[in-house]
């Protein structure tokens, strides 16, 4: 009985709470936690990346651990639950060595969950859940915003370039971090996972944590780039779009951008299959699902095996502390880009244009938009950008994903 007693006191996580580290991870869960339930920072993103946290750091919980796999020489009948693997080690026509693989562990729930961002499936599902979720209407009403979000991608590259000769990156390490600038969690999480899966945990984490306090970096850049004078400035109403132009929308730019950068193919074709549910009109069911049930089903998934990521000896590194810097210098360089670039065609364009706009360049949909209405209605309570900030907006969507694409073809291998 002492021995059992024994062994189970063994057994439980406190044996191991001597290891500092523990504390510190807990720590930054709680945070996290404080500010997605108290603070309101983006909780439907930053609850279960948190959560997901405190579970991986959790001693003996095991959430992560991967199943141990054994494999033996095949001879006779294959046992239940086995699968048998043929290896062809010698030239053609040799005959195959054959193999019986089985589980010898079960591995840990959230490291089953955790292949469908290793496989690149979660994130192009939330894809085509925010592209039913989001109307085109206002970037195919002003072509000219594509512009604009094109611009805030202009962050994503500098801080690559930095991130290279900053000598703690590898190209593939380098393009995972600069992509944060796009502030889009999913493709964050979706090339990380292609090009450098071991700091998944810190470019996520860094990468939805700006996005949530985006109303909190991008006023003050906003305002030191801007004059008082060009904060007041009211645009035209943006035209009608036709039902048609919302159809052909997402086909043309499925096939245009898939053939300039295949590699982006995957989440943009998913954008716009998602829209294309929205504007059709004759797969409402789809659109429903797509926006609602599956999307949030998604992101608990996507979200928490995410956090789960962020082990202590992962996550509490030098280079997790240049992640989160680097992050904060992309996103600050994709807002001021976008704000630049709109005064310049403020100056040239025979219609005004409010620089305000520019900041929601950046994928953080709707939340960009509405600090561009939030800032413009501080200096003008009647002047409404909510609008013309959505074109901007959903075309960072875009552009940020055809940037995913660009550096996975450059970085990703073959």
């Amino acid at each position: 009985m002492y021995d059992a007693l024994v062994d189970f006191v063994n057994s439980t996580g406190f044996v191991a709470l001597g290891d500092y580290r523990i504390y510190i991870m807990i720590a930054i869960a709680c945070v996290l936690l404080y500010l997605a339930i108290v603070k309101g920072f983006e909780p439907l993103l930053l609850v279960p990346i948190a959560f997901g946290v405190l579970l991986t750091n959790l001693p003996f919980a095991n959430m992560m651990a991967a199943p141990v796999l054994s494999a033996v020489p095949h001879s006779g009948a294959v046992p239940t639950g086995a699968t048998l693997l043929q290896f062809f080690q010698g030239g053609a026509g040799s005959a195959p060595t054959e193999y019986v693989v089985h589980t010898e562990e079960v591995g840990g729930l959230l490291a089953y969950l955790f292949q469908g961002d290793h496989l690149g499936i979660f994130p192009p599902l939330i894809f085509m859940g925010v592209g039913a979720m989001t109307d085109f209407g206002p970037l195919i009403a002003n072509p000219k915003s594509l512009l604009l979000g094109a611009a805030a991608q202009f962050g994503i590259f500098v801080t690559f370039i930095g991130a290279v000769m900053s000598g703690l990156f590898t190209a593939q390490e380098a393009a995972s971090v600069a992509i944060i600038g796009g502030a889009d969690g999913p493709t964050t999480i979706f090339l990380t996972s292609k090009l450098a899966p071991h700091i998944l945990g810190a470019t996520a984490i860094a990468a939805y944590s700006y996005m949530a306090l985006v109303p909190i970096i991008q006023p003050p850049i906003m305002k030191l780039l801007t004059t008082e004078k060009e904060r007041v400035i009211k645009m035209q109403q943006l035209r009608v779009v036709s039902k048609r132009e919302k159809i052909l929308f997402p086909i043309i730019v499925t096939i245009v951008v898939s053939l300039i950068v295949p590699p982006a193919a995957t989440l943009v074709g998913m954008l716009m299959l998602g829209n294309l549910f929205r504007e059709s009109g004759v797969v409402a069911r789809l659109e429903d699902t797509s926006k609602n049930a599956l999307i949030n089903i998604i992101t608990i998934f996507l979200g928490t095996t995410v956090g789960a990521t962020a082990t202590a000896d992962k996550f509490l590194t030098t280079q997790t502390l240049a992640i989160l810097a680097l992050g904060v210098v992309a996103f600050g360089f994709g807002t001021a880009a976008g704000v630049v670039l709109a005064k310049i065609m403020n100056k040239y364009s025979s219609t005004p244009v409010n620089p305000l706009i520019g900041s929601a360049g950046v994928s953080a949909v709707p939340m960009a938009a509405r600090v561009s209405q939030t800032v413009g209605s501080k200096y003008d309570p009647t002047n409404f950008l909510l609008m013309h900030a959505m074109g901007p907006n959903v075309a960072g969507v875009i552009g940020s994903a055809v940037a995913a694409g660009v550096l996975l073809s450059m970085f990703g291998g073959h």
